[in-house]
């Protein structure tokens, strides 16, 4: 018998979510078939069976939240019976920690918190010993984001002083605005992705004051370059070489030259990022977006960077990654050029404090200078935005920042090597 347990995906991960099993009691599996989706606070990930054999037990159903290292299901991978008989005393020995640790003792260390609940309750003084006074509606009294914010909503009120809560999400399904009904009309409910991003972006907007300016670059080096040695990186690096890495580039050598721009804001403090993990939006194909992270992009050539763009982007679009591909990002780019839009403001993607935008590659008519007057020539341009947090960069940083990315794309070395 073998044992699948609840796998670790993060460092702070303490628990998941099985969002769906792909494999019933009684199914015959082949090693790497996929048994069961598992979500946390962070992404989602299809969990593979490590051996082959039969489908002798599932512990959980869909929907269930299980803290890591728990045993969920048990292959029969053609072992005896007095091995079967033991496997089962370990799975009911763990399931009665479980039961134990959800069974809400008044303990710190037995009660699980999930990282945002921890988060919520560290950006509002909340102790351990108010956490475990929280009664949690969750499974086996489990205390849920809910359960923390309304603690907050009436301790506030009791206290009778107006707060600001700094950093709090807010659950859009409470911050309703009615709308009347007609014939025709269809109603979608969110997934659980869904309402994540939308939860974020509501929380990013009232945490932040955003301001967004734009720039105008003449692009026309690196159309002309990447043309002539895309087939080249192709048949070198095995990469196929998008317009991203160039903006990637551009920007990690920006942030280099203004830090300010790479740090986060804690309370009154400002915190000013070393490494600089510069994370890429994805479109996945359900509609959602995902931002997985280009680790210290400032250390990485063009190559380096496709390389990694390409490999985190095909694991996004696979459900593939992991919570260490999309954790402890300094700085997002969004591309609405994927779309043919030519700009855009986008949403600071949080506790980060800048996000750049870039829009589609035009040719358009441009006045040149040259040592016999101006004169008209078609050159390909875009357009960049940075949305930045107001509370901590000013006009002037954040319009010197954009210049800076802006000059490093028009100056690009066309005599750079492969």
């Amino acid at each position: 018998m073998f044992e699948i347990k609840m796998p670790k995906m993060g460092e702070s991960i303490e628990q998941a979510t099985i969002t769906k099993w792909f494999v019933n009691e009684g199914d015959s599996i082949e090693e790497d078939d996929v048994l069961l989706e598992i979500a946390t606070d962070k992404v989602d990930s299809e969990i593979p069976s490590p051996v082959a054999g039969k489908i002798e037990k599932i512990l959980f159903k869909q929907n269930e939240i299980v803290p890591v290292g728990i045993v969920i299901a048990i292959i029969n991978t053609g072992s005896c019976d007095s091995e079967k008989d033991k496997s089962e005393k370990r799975v009911l020995t763990d399931l009665s920690s479980v039961s134990q640790n959800h069974s809400g003792e008044n303990k710190i260390e037995n009660r699980f918190y999930s990282p945002l609940v921890k988060n919520i309750a560290q950006q509002e003084n909340i102790s351990f010993k108010e956490l475990e006074s929280i009664k949690g509606t969750g499974k086996g009294g489990r205390v849920k984001k809910e359960d923390v914010l309304k603690y907050i909503e009436t301790k506030t009120k009791r206290e009778e002083s107006p707060k600001i809560i700094e950093n709090k999400s807010i659950d859009v399904t409470k911050q309703k605005v009615h709308t009347s009904l007609n014939s025709g009309d269809e109603i979608i409910h969110m997934d659980r992705m869904r309402k994540l991003i939308a939860d974020h972006m509501v929380m990013s907007k009232q945490v932040s004051p955003h301001v967004t300016n734009m720039v105008e670059v003449d692009v026309s080096s690196i159309v002309k370059w990447r043309e002539s040695m895309k087939e080249i990186y192709l048949s070198k690096h095995k990469v196929k070489l998008t317009y991203m890495p160039f903006f990637t580039e551009a920007v990690a050598r920006a942030i280099r030259d203004y830090p300010m721009i790479n740090s986060s804001v804690d309370g009154e403090k400002i915190i000013v990022k070393g490494d600089v993990n510069i994370g890429i939006a994805v479109a996945k194909p359900d509609g959602n977006l995902i931002v997985p992270v280009v680790r210290y992009a400032d250390k990485l050539n063009i190559a380096g960077i496709a390389s990694a763009i390409n490999s985190l982007a095909d694991a996004a679009r696979n459900n593939k990654l992991s919570p260490d591909d999309i954790k402890d990002g300094t700085f997002t780019i969004t591309n609405f050029g994927t779309f043919k839009n030519v700009m855009g403001t986008p949403i600071i993607s949080q506790p980060q404090v800048a996000i750049l935008a870039t829009g589609t590659i035009e040719k358009k008519p441009a006045v040149v200078e040259t040592e016999y007057g101006d004169i008209i020539v078609p050159r390909h341009k875009m357009y960049l935005s940075l949305s930045y947090d107001h509370r901590i960069i000013d006009g002037a940083l954040g319009g010197a920042f954009l210049r800076r990315v802006a000059d490093y794309l028009e100056q690009f070395d066309v005599k750079r090597e492969v």
